[in-house]
C-alpha cells in the first residue's frame, strides 16, 4: 500500500511521461491525488470492549485517512448500519460474535468502493461515533454524555463539535415533539403519528403484552400534549394513546385491544405506528411460526449418520435418549439458528421416525413401529379391562339430574333400575363404560350406582366432576311503562217548552213531549189560570194540584253536555206558557301512568316464568242447549329464557304479556265471551350484564270530533249555536318495554 507521498510522485511522474503536466492545472492534480488516497482507505484492525452501564464500544483502525461513515439504525431487527464510501476491508474475518447484554454480533462486509458494518442487537439502542487520526470509535449505549445516538432513518452523526476533537455529535436541544395525531386506516387499522421538531430525534420501540411503548430520548413534550386520549370508539385495536414526560425521556403508551401486528417506521419528522388487527388466517400462521419454543442451534454435516445427529440433539438438551435398533441411515443438513425441537422434528420427519417423550426421556422410533406398538398395547389393555374383576361404586350427583345424566350419557342400566337401554341401542357416548358395564340410577338419593372395572369408574367420576357444577344465574327484570293522556271538551243546549190555548171553543196544547199532555185524559191537564200552575225548588210543575209536570217532559231539544261540570238555566212563564233554557259545558284533562315490574331469577338456558292477573270466567253455550262455564286470562306475564355468552353477556329469548279485559261479545251458541285487550312482545335480543334495553313501544293516538244539531235551526248563524252540542276528544297511550338481565354473582350465592 503507497502512503501519500509515494503516491503523489508516481502521479506527478506519469504525468510528465504522458506530457500532460503543462496541460492539466495543479488543482486537478490534486484532486486526483485526493480521490486516489480516499479509494486506498483500508480497515485494518478491529476491537470489541465492555462498558459500565450495559454499553460497549467497537474500535475500527485505518490505513490511510479515517473515512466519515454514513450511518443508520434498524428497528426490527435491531442493528445499526455504518457506510464506509471508498474504503476496503482488510480484515481477516467477516463475523464476529459478541458477548454483550445488548449485542448479538458484528459483521463487515465490502463491495466495490464500499465498506458496510453491521451491528445486530437485541433490542434498539443510542449510539455515538467519535473519530480520530487513527480510527473509529463506535460507542453504544444511553448515559449521560450521550450525545449522538439516532434512531430514525437518517443519518445519526451531525458535525464536529469543534475544530479540536472531531467528536460527532448532534445537536439536541430543538428535540420537541410538535404534535400526537390518530387517525383510522381504510382496513381498520389505527394509525398513530408523531410529529418532531428533529428528525434525528433518538426513538426506542418496545411491545409488552397489549402496550405498545415508544421512547424519544432528550424530547420535550408541550403541555397540552400531555393527555390520555380515548381512541375506543373509532374501532380499531388501538384503546388509547398516552403520553407523557419523564425528565429528558417523553414516552408515548399505545395500549391495544385483541389480536394485532404492528409496524413502526419514520419518515422524515414524522414517526409513524400503524396498529394491524389480525384475521384468523394469520394468527393461525403467527400461531405456526412459533409452534417451536426450544433454545436455539445450528447444525451443518454432510452425510451423518441419524443416530449422530439424535445423539447431538439429546446433549444440548441434556434429555436422555433412546433409539430403536431400526433407527439407521445417514442425513446431510444445514440447519443455522433454528430451535432443537424443529430440528429434531426435521431430522424425524426427513427419515420416516416418529418419537414418545415421557418425563426426560425421549424414545425415538421409526413412525410404523410405534404405531404398532401403541396398537399392541390398546388391546393389551382391552383385554385386561376384559379380565379386570368388576367393581360397584357409587356416583352421588350434586347439582345435576342424576336420570338426565344417565339418559345423556345412555349408558347401560340394569333391569334393576328400569327404563335402560340395551347394548344395541347404545351410541358413541356409551364407552364410558365397558362392555360389561351397567349402572342403576336411584332417583330418591340423585345417585348412579355403577357397576364396572376400577378403571372405567374412575374415567366416570372424572367425566362427572366437570360436568356436574352449579349452572350460573341470571336475575331479568322487565318494565312495563303504559302511559295514557285524554283531553275532553263539551257544550250543548236543552230547550224546554210547554203551554195551552184555547182560541174559542178550542183547546190547543203544546209541549216538548206528549208525556207533558197526559192528564184527565188529553187536555185536562192544563188551565187557564196560571195561578194555578205551582213550580217548586227542582222545577216541577204541578197542574190543578193533581198533576206534576217535570221539565224533562217538556224538553224540545236536548243537546245539553253529557257531563256537566258547568251549566246555566233560563226559564219563562207566562200566559199559560212555559220556556226553559240551559246551556252545559265540561272539560277535562286526564294523565295517567302505569308500571309494571315482573322480575324472576332463573338459571342459564333454563325458562322461566312469571304472571299475575285475573281469570275471567264465562258461560258458552253447547250443541244441546247447556252451559258451561269456561275462563280466559288476562294477565301480565314475563317469560324467559336466558343464556350467559362466554364474555359475560346474556342471550334471552323474551316473551312479555300485559293483557286487559275488553267488552262482553255474545257468541253464536247464545252465550258470551269477553275480549281480551292484548299487548304483547317476542324477541331474542343479546344484552350486556346490568346493561338496560328497550325491547319496544307502542304508541296510539285517537281524536274525535263530534256536531249534533238540530237540522236547519242548528245551521242558523249565530243562533244556531243553540241547537248544536259539540264534542271535541283526544286520547294518546303509549307503552315501552325495557329489559335488563343481570348475572348473579356466584360469591352472592355461597353466602
Amino acid at each position: 500500500m503507497l502512503n501519500f507521498e509515494e503516491f503523489g510522485m508516481k502521479a506527478i511522474q506519469w504525468l510528465e511521461r504522458s506530457k500532460m503536466s503543462a496541460t492539466i492545472p495543479l488543482v486537478g492534480i490534486a484532486m486526483l491525488v485526493q480521490v486516489a488516497w480516499a479509494q486506498a482507505a483500508t480497515i485494518d484492525s478491529i476491537s470489541f470492549s465492555a462498558l459500565p452501564g450495559d454499553r460497549f464500544e467497537i474500535r475500527l483502525g485505518f490505513e490511510g485517512q479515517v473515512v466519515e461513515p454514513v450511518g443508520y439504525t434498524v428497528e426490527s431487527p435491531a442493528r445499526i448500519v455504518l457506510d464506509f464510501e471508498g474504503t476496503d476491508s482488510g480484515l481477516a474475518e467477516k463475523k464476529y460474535p459478541l458477548s454483550f447484554d445488548n449485542a448479538q454480533s458484528a459483521v463487515v462486509l465490502s463491495a466495490g468502493d464500499r465498506t458496510r458494518m453491521i451491528v445486530n442487537l437485541n433490542s434498539s439502542a443510542p449510539y455515538e461515533i467519535t473519530m480520530s487520526e487513527d480510527g473509529l470509535v463506535l460507542l453504544v449505549g444511553d448515559s449521560g454524555s450521550l450525545n449522538g445516538a439516532s434512531q430514525g432513518n437518517e443519518s445519526g452523526i451531525g458535525a464536529a463539535s469543534s475544530a479540536n476533537d472531531n467528536t460527532i455529535v448532534v445537536d439536541h436541544s430543538q428535540n420537541t415533539i410538535e404534535d400526537i395525531d390518530f387517525s383510522r386506516g381504510e382496513e381498520g387499522q389505527g394509525i398513530v403519528s408523531i410529529a418532531m421538531a428533529n428528525s434525528e430525534t433518538p426513538v426506542d420501540v418496545s411491545r409488552e403484552g397489549s402496550i405498545i411503548i415508544l421512547s424519544f430520548y432528550r424530547a420535550d413534550l408541550p403541555e397540552r400534549l400531555d393527555r390520555k386520549l380515548d381512541v375506543v370508539d373509532f374501532a380499531t385495536p388501538i384503546k388509547s394513546i398516552d403520553s407523557k414526560s419523564d425528565g429528558n425521556i417523553t414516552t408515548v403508551t399505545i395500549e391495544a385491544l385483541g389480536a394485532y401486528d404492528y409496524l413502526a417506521y419514520q419518515a422524515d419528522n414524522q414517526y409513524v405506528v400503524n396498529v394491524q388487527p389480525l384475521t384468523e388466517e394469520e394468527l393461525a400462521e403467527n400461531k405456526a411460526k412459533f409452534e417451536f419454543t426450544g433454545e436455539k442451534l445450528s447444525l451443518n454435516f454432510q452425510d451423518i449418520e441419524v443416530r449422530s445427529v439424535l445423539q447431538l440433539i439429546a446433549d444440548f438438551t441434556g434429555l436422555n435418549l433412546v433409539a430403536s435398533d431400526t433407527v439407521t441411515g445417514s442425513i446431510t443438513l444445514r440447519l443455522e439458528n433454528v430451535p432443537w425441537d424443529q430440528a429434531l422434528e426435521i431430522v424425524l420427519k426427513a427419515k420416516g421416525l416418529d418419537k414418545r417423550q415421557q418425563g426426560n426421556v425421549l424414545m425415538v422410533a421409526p413412525a410404523v413401529e410405534i404405531a404398532e406398538q401403541e396398537r399392541l398395547l390398546v388391546e393389551a389393555n382391552k383385554q385386561l379391562i376384559e379380565l379386570a374383576p368388576l367393581v360397584t361404586d357409587f356416583v352421588r350427583v350434586r347439582y345435576a339430574d342424576a336420570r338426565e345424566l344417565f339418559d345423556l350419557f345412555n349408558v347401560k342400566e340394569n333391569q334393576g333400575g328400569g327404563g335402560g337401554g340395551s347394548s344395541d341401542d347404545r351410541n358413541a357416548t356409551s364407552s364410558i363404560l365397558s362392555s360389561r358395564g351397567t349402572a342403576i340410577v336411584d332417583e330418591r338419593t340423585n345417585t348412579i350406582i355403577l357397576t364396572d372395572v376400577q378403571e372405567k369408574i374412575d374415567e366416570f367420576r372424572v367425566l362427572i366432576e366437570k360436568i356436574d357444577t352449579p349452572i350460573r344465574q341470571v336475575e331479568i327484570e322487565a318494565r312495563i311503562v303504559t302511559a295514557t293522556l285524554n283531553y275532553r271538551k263539551e257544550i250543548g243546549t236543552r230547550w224546554g217548552i210547554s203551554g195551552i190555548r184555547r182560541p174559542g171553543d178550542d183547546t190547543l196544547a203544546f209541549a216538548g213531549t206528549r208525556q207533558a199532555q197526559k192528564a184527565n185524559g188529553v187536555i185536562d191537564a192544563f188551565t187557564i189560570d196560571s195561578d194555578e200552575i205551582d213550580v217548586d225548588d227542582l222545577g216541577n210543575v204541578t197542574i190543578n194540584n193533581e198533576h206534576d209536570l217535570t221539565l224533562a217532559e217538556t224538553l224540545a231539544v236536548d243537546l245539553g253536555a253529557s257531563e256537566r261540570f258547568g251549566s246555566f238555566s233560563l226559564g219563562l212563564l207566562k200566559d199559560n206558557t212555559m220556556l226553559d233554557l240551559e246551556l252545559s259545558a265540561m272539560e277535562n284533562d286526564g294523565f295517567g301512568e302505569i308500571v309494571a315490574r315482573p322480575k324472576l331469577i332463573t338459571g342459564d338456558k333454563q325458562e322461566a316464568t312469571i304472571k299475575s292477573g285475573t281469570e275471567i270466567p264465562y258461560q258458552t253455550g253447547t250443541s244441546s242447549g247447556e252451559t258451561d262455564l269456561e275462563f280466559r286470562e288476562a294477565v301480565l306475564k314475563l317469560e324467559v329464557t336466558p343464556q350467559i355468552t362466554p364474555d359475560n353477556r346474556i342471550i334471552m329469548d323474551l316473551r312479555i304479556n300485559q293483557d286487559t279485559v275488553g267488552q262482553i261479545v255474545p257468541t253464536s251458541e247464545g252465550g258470551s265471551e269477553p275480549s281480551i285487550d292484548v299487548t304483547e312482545i317476542e324477541t331474542q335480543v343479546l344484552v350486556g350484564d346490568g346493561q338496560t334495553l328497550v325491547l319496544g313501544g307502542i304508541f296510539q293516538s285517537d281524536e274525535l270530533s263530534v256536531v249534533q244539531k238540530v237540522p236547519i235551526l242548528g245551521d242558523i248563524p249565530y243562533i244556531g249555536r243553540l241547537f248544536r252540542n259539540n264534542l271535541k276528544q283526544d286520547s294518546k297511550r303509549e307503552i315501552l318495554i325495557f329489559v335488563t338481565p343481570k348475572i348473579v354473582n356466584d360469591l352472592l350465592l355461597d353466602q
